[in-house]
């Protein structure tokens, strides 16, 4: 009768062996590079509070936060990197938006600039920072009387909404900031220059 094999204790030079520890080794490699890159985050900037265009962009509107941005990465601020001197807006930055290197330009790169419309009446609830408006004007038509309203501005966005004082003091009177292009902006002058009455309506659709 044939003896039975015994088992033999496994050697070191066992090539299954290192091969099984090789194996190991490498699936624990694997899983802590993915653990660690997913953990990975970076600092950069977002906007403190809303930031309009061509204001002036510093340390002092801005904070900082840390968030995975993966591929992405550069297209951000990083706060490791010298914040960039002399950038202004150059489109809304909402509050709480993480500030993009597209969002920052020179001042000379700027298509549109701010005016001011000072509005006695009311604006719609839904008129804030970023929304659109159609403003429509009505020149003196030399009768005591005004001409028929025409549209001026489609679609301006609003750059900032402000309580204006009136000579009494009071906060009746609202001033509203909407950028306005060159090509618009005589146009504009002039109607406010000639005491045209403004009229400012919501444009939900956000175009003209």
């Amino acid at each position: 009768m044939r003896p039975a094999a015994r088992l033999k204790k496994p050697s070191w030079k066992d090539p299954r062996l290192l091969v099984g520890i090789l194996l190991v080794l490498a699936s624990i490699a694997s899983v802590t590079a993915l653990v660690g890159s997913a953990d990975q985050t970076t600092e950069v900037y977002a906007a403190r509070d809303n930031i309009v265009l061509g204001q002036k962009i510093t340390a002092a509107e801005l904070t900082i936060v840390r968030v995975r941005l993966g591929d992405a990465q550069g297209l951000y601020t990083m706060v490791s990197d010298a914040l960039p001197a002399g950038q202004v807006a150059v489109r809304l930055v909402p509050r709480g938006e993480l500030l993009t290197k597209s969002s920052m330009g020179t001042p000379d790169t700027l298509d549109r600039k701010p005016a001011v419309l000072t509005l006695d009446e009311a604006l719609p609830k839904e008129v804030g920072v970023g929304s659109r408006v159609d403003v429509w004007v009505s020149l003196p038509n030399g009768k005591n009387g005004y001409a028929e309203p025409s549209l001026l501005l489609p679609a301006a966005e609003v750059a900032q909404l402000t309580p204006a004082s009136s000579a009494l003091g009071g906060t009746k009177s609202t001033a509203l900031h909407v950028l306005v292009s060159t090509v618009q902006m005589p146009k504009l002058l002039g109607a406010l220059a000639n005491k045209a009455k403004i009229a400012v309506v919501w444009n939900p659709a956000g175009g003209p």
